[in-house]
């Protein structure tokens, strides 16, 4: 992992620049913000901006960003997402993930997730404990691709921790980390797999028909390694893809797969002030489970995807917006 550790001066001059901004926002709009912000990020720290662009030419796996700014009067953590997106809870960090993460890539955001919103919050919620969404607690996040289904899927997912003590792991799996046998590597290249959207997403994309689950839900057919042969690429989610039903050896596939992450997976756990990079295409990543409290003091963080090029979005949806629709 590629590590960066901002000193107290750089630190100050990332809060100075957002201060600089929120000034000039009267009324604060992430989305509008996106537009501007690879330009506005070249005020910060040059040696941050350095360590970025080289985790992005390297394709690094997974890049942390220790010391960054967290308002020492931060709000409680909110029982749901919707509950800070009514309050504006995290702002201001809000807004430090979308500089750091403009110099890796380019914001963007999906219509049927959490009302469209650009920057998500990470944080358990009541009635949620159990289920297959970020929302959950005692209930852990398999590993997973984020938004495996869809190809305009983000390059980078970027996490930023406000809060964290009880020290909930991150976990993730790498790609190299996997010794692979050659007849399953061939199988898991066939087109022989079927994603599908995830239960963050809501509304038409699922379009679930009588029946429901699975089955009743938009998909894409794909392979699950692919890319290069000496630096390739995988997406992988166990609960939302499905092998094909006429490759006999795909649903073998999955399970062994599924193995092998486990096996290989990494502990990371992220602290105030730190900001994960995790290259969506050459890692899976999950979370452990946890007692949530619900008395403001749970963990929480602030997501943003990130692509290389949004103008992949731009062509495919056939409108020039950051929220696939």
């Amino acid at each position: 992992m590629e590590n960066f550790l901002l000193t107290a001066q750089e630190r100050a001059q990332v809060d100075r620049l957002v201060d600089d901004v929120l000034a000039d926002w009267t009324s604060w709009d992430p989305l509008r913000f996106a537009e501007q912000a690879g330009s506005v990020a070249h005020g910060l720290p040059l040696r941050l901006r350095r360590f970025l662009a080289d985790v992005r030419a390297a394709e690094a796996d997974v890049a942390l960003v220790s010391g960054l700014p967290v308002d020492p009067a931060l709000a409680p953590t909110p029982a749901g997402w919707d509950m800070a997106a009514k309050n504006g809870a995290g702002r201001r960090e809000e807004l430090v993930l979308l500089l750091v993460g403009a110099v890796l890539g380019e914001p963007f955001g999906w219509a049927n997730q959490q009302d469209g919103r650009l920057v998500h919050d990470v944080v358990p919620t009541p009635g949620m404990e159990r289920s297959l969404t970020s929302a959950s607690s005692t209930e852990p996040l398999t590993l997973h691709t984020e938004d495996v289904f869809h190809p305009f899927r983000c390059d980078y997912v970027s996490l930023f921790c406000l809060r964290n003590p009880d020290e909930v792991g991150t976990t993730i799996t790498r790609f190299d980390a996997l010794d692979f046998p050659g007849e399953l590597r061939e199988a898991l290249s066939e087109e022989s797999f079927r994603f599908y959207p995830d239960d963050s997403h809501t509304g038409e994309i699922l379009n679930v028909v009588d029946g429901g689950g699975l089955a009743g839900r938009r998909s894409t057919v794909g392979p699950v390694v692919f890319g290069p042969a000496e630096r390739s690429y995988l997406r992988f989610d166990r609960d939302f893809m499905t092998a094909d039903q006429e490759a006999g050896r795909a649903a073998e596939a999955i399970t062994v797969m599924h193995g092998l992450l486990c096996e290989a997976v990494e502990r990371i756990v992220l602290r105030p002030g730190e900001a994960i990079f995790v290259d969506n295409y050459r890692i899976v990543h999950g979370r452990e489970p946890f007692s949530a409290r619900y008395d403001g003091n749970d963990r929480w963080l602030k997501r943003l995807n990130l692509i290389r090029d949004v103008r992949r979005i731009y062509a495919g949806s056939g409108a020039r917006s950051r929220i696939i629709t």
